[in-house]
């Protein structure tokens, strides 16, 4: 390793070095030596530890493999298949019941239900828009979705008539969960706010006011002309501007010209599966923004709408309360950032001459990186009420690898001299083994936990390849009304629940992976909160708004209280996905691997050549779907074990996947940095990887694309 910083046994990448010497240290209240030599120590213990619990995914493996192929499914004798789990270490052993500890929990987390954005943390303009997102015009949300009919295409600048049913969406909405005590608020003239209560005019002369009193919260402005009524329900807030010159406000009565709702009240900032960084430059640019998010300095210059503007983080939302006092709504979704799991290494710091585990670099660096926002000296802008750091972790298996994570942060806040649990985890609930173990891998963390999550792809990538001997796995679209998904969604709810988490902790859902799909969201995506989720992902921030109605409409703390019996048995999360080659059309066969191929195709493409780790890709039908690594990962091991299982042939799918290479081309022609891979196939890295990720699939660890798309990139950025 050329031209490298060596202090003790470490060896650093210069540009890694220089930005936490010049940028991340300084103002952090930690030293140069304390930091290096506290990582130095932390790694000599943590390292073959790492290494163990990565053995010991393989061997579990092996050993399901080897029983897989004595004892192929589909599963009839569940009690021999659980004695043989519990036999290998894989089941954990029961545990007493208990309820997490976990302390300084912002309200966002414990106590206020609301939808929660992922974004890649390299891409600064989709960071501070996300950090934005905490508030969303409800207005812009409606006129430029699907929601209601399509605007005139014939209309040139604002299509009145579509407006007009915007408006009337709105009203509804008020009308809904802000209903008054006479009328509505189509009748409505005017507000003013008088003996500490809000006064509503409406268009027979009368006034009158909120059925609930104490759903006001305050306004902008004078009490006898507002600028703003700022409203509440379920603790969510909602802004309704007052504009009288506004192109909106001027023709609506009550000279409403907007309702801004409080949308995304959280936002993972992810360094890992949305993320293509592969090497120390990479990854210093990943810190970087997130250093600018901490401290309130990031910021971008673009253009929109014709027009250089510099895109900032929104302050604190100004206000008075009913009592005419001065308050504050926070402007800014709360903070948390998506470290890398136990798997992957990285050379932009070695130890002893070996890559470190990306993930502990990664908690030391994204650690150290949010004392500047903890320091009690810095009067900007809090992430944390309580000055909390929250880490989501992924991609662990089972209660000993949660335990593991626990361990490295310990080690992290001696080192940077933070109190015991101050870093918060975030259990990302997207592997077998972990949610065969969850109350097991939640009592690992129970005095940090924050957060548990299901990841359908992901959970789905892993099942196909934990079971990849067992025989062919049903198709994608039998997958997700499968019996163990099912379960997996009741119990990640159930299990959270009975360890203490309603009112402390969040119960998340997963993705809702197609952006320009708003009205069918709006139709599928209440069905989180109704299930006792309090959050959900959403692709954008658009949608978070959008999403933002359904927690008006559902109380996720009533529908939790209601929620009762037993926790769905085990034998049906454990209810292998497999089928018999014959039950398999020819018909159902080529659109899976169509549209498989499709997939990976488009989504790898970018990642090798251009290094976007995430982005709206084309589907087969050409509708934009967010993808990221886990969408690649399930595709990848769908079709490795139909090769497997002589399904299809290897020749078929290289067939395929050339048809689809063509096909993804055509998708991407309006994009000047794109690359072609057809129709030279052996010239394209791109098309290499894709190929290298079905035909290698069963070898990967775990089924993760991590390895080999990391492996090709550097190879493409070498050549450059």
């Amino acid at each position: 390793m050329s031209n490298s910083i060596i202090i003790g046994k470490l060896k650093i990448k210069p540009i890694l070095f220089n930005f936490i010497t010049e940028k991340v240290l300084p103002n952090s209240g930690v030293t140069g030596a304390s930091f290096w030599s506290g990582l130095e120590k932390s790694l000599k213990q943590l390292m073959p530890k790492n290494q163990t619990l990565l053995a010991k995914r393989e061997l579990l493996q092996q050993q399901q493999d080897d029983w897989h192929s004595k004892n192929p499914g589909p599963i009839t004798d569940f009690f021999a298949y659980q004695n043989f789990l519990q036999k290998i270490g894989y089941l954990a052993a029961d545990i007493p019941d208990f309820k997490i500890n976990t302390q300084n929990l912002d309200v966002e987390i414990a106590n206020i239900a609301g939808p929660q954005l992922v974004v890649p943390i390299n891409n600064a303009r989709y960071a501070l828009n996300a950090a934005n997102a905490r508030w969303g015009s409800l207005y812009d949300a409606l006129y430029g979705s699907d929601i209601l009919a399509k605007k005139s295409e014939v209309a040139q600048g604002y299509d009145a008539n579509h407006g007009a049913k915007v408006i009337k969406w709105g009203r509804n909405f008020l009308n809904q969960h802000f209903t008054l005590k006479n009328g509505d608020f189509n009748q409505i003239t005017g507000f003013t706010i008088a003996d500490k209560q809000l006064q509503i005019s409406l268009k027979d002369g009368s006034n009158t006011q909120l059925n609930q009193p104490n759903q006001f919260s305050g306004y902008q402005g004078q009490e006898t002309t507002p600028d703003a009524i700022i409203l509440n329900n379920n603790g969510l807030h909602i802004i309704i501007k007052i504009d009288a010159k506004n192109q909106i406000g001027k023709t609506d009565p009550a000279h409403i010209a907007d309702i801004h709702l409080e949308a995304a009240l959280s936002t993972i900032m992810d360094c890992e599966d949305s993320v293509a960084a592969v090497n120390a430059a990479e990854k210093a640019a990943v810190y970087n923004n997130w250093l600018g998010l901490m401290n309130s300095d990031l910021s971008i210059k673009m253009q929109k709408s014709g027009k250089d503007i510099e895109r900032k983080l929104n302050p604190d939302i100004a206000f008075s309360s009913p009592e005419g006092k001065a308050s504050n709504l926070k402007g800014r979704s709360l903070m948390l950032i998506r470290n890398v799991g136990h798997l992957m290494m990285s050379d932009a710091i070695l130890f002893n001459d070996q890559e470190i585990p990306e993930g502990i670099m990664d908690a030391f660096i994204t650690i150290l990186i949010a004392k500047h926002n903890l320091k009690t000296s810095n009067e900007g802008h809090k992430n944390s009420q309580f000055g909390s750091v929250y880490v989501v972790k992924p991609k662990m298996h089972g209660p000993e690898e949660v335990a593991f994570a626990n361990e490295i942060f310990n080690h992290v806040e001696q080192v940077l001299n933070l109190p015991q649990n101050t870093v918060k985890i975030g259990i990302m609930d997207e592997e077998r083994r972990t949610s065969a173990n969850l109350k097991q891998c939640i009592h690992a963390v129970k005095d940090r936990v924050f957060f548990i999550n299901t990841g359908f792809l992901d959970r789905t990538g892993d099942e196909i390849h934990t079971i990849m001997q067992a025989g062919p796995i049903i198709t994608k679209a039998e997958m997700k009304n499968s019996d163990w998904i099912a379960t997996y969604e009741a119990r990640n709810v159930k299990i959270g629940l009975e360890c203490g988490f309603k009112g402390r902790a969040q119960i998340g859902k997963g993705m809702w992976a197609m952006p320009d799909e708003m009205a069918a969201m709006m139709q599928q995506k209440i069905r989180h909160p109704k299930a006792g989720a309090t959050t959900a992902w959403v692709p954008s921030p658009t949608a978070a708004t959008l999403h933002a109605t359904h927690y008006h409409q559902v109380n996720v703390a009533q529908v939790q209280s209601k929620i009762t019996g037993s926790i769905p048995p085990l034998d049906n999360l454990l209810n292998i996905p497999v089928t018999q080659k014959n039950k398999l059309s020819q018909a159902q066969i080529n659109q899976d691997l169509e549209m498989s191929a499709q997939s990976i195709l488009g989504y790898v493409v970018r990642w090798i050549d251009q290094g976007i780790g995430c982005s709206k890709v084309p589907d087969i039908n050409d509708i934009g779907l967010m993808e990221d690594r886990a969408t690649l990962r399930i595709s990848s091991q769908h079709i490795a074990n139909w090769l497997h299982h002589d399904i299809c042939s290897n020749q078929r799918v290289i067939d395929i996947m050339q048809k689809m290479a063509i096909k993804v081309d055509g998708q991407n022609k309006g994009d000047a940095l794109y690359n072609n891979m057809s129709p030279n196939f052996e010239n394209s890295i791109a098309y290499k990887a894709a190929i290298a990720l079905v035909f290698e699939g069963m070898t990967q660890p775990s089924g993760y694309t991590e390895p080999l798309l990391h492996g090709m990139r550097r190879n493409l950025l070498a050549k450059q």
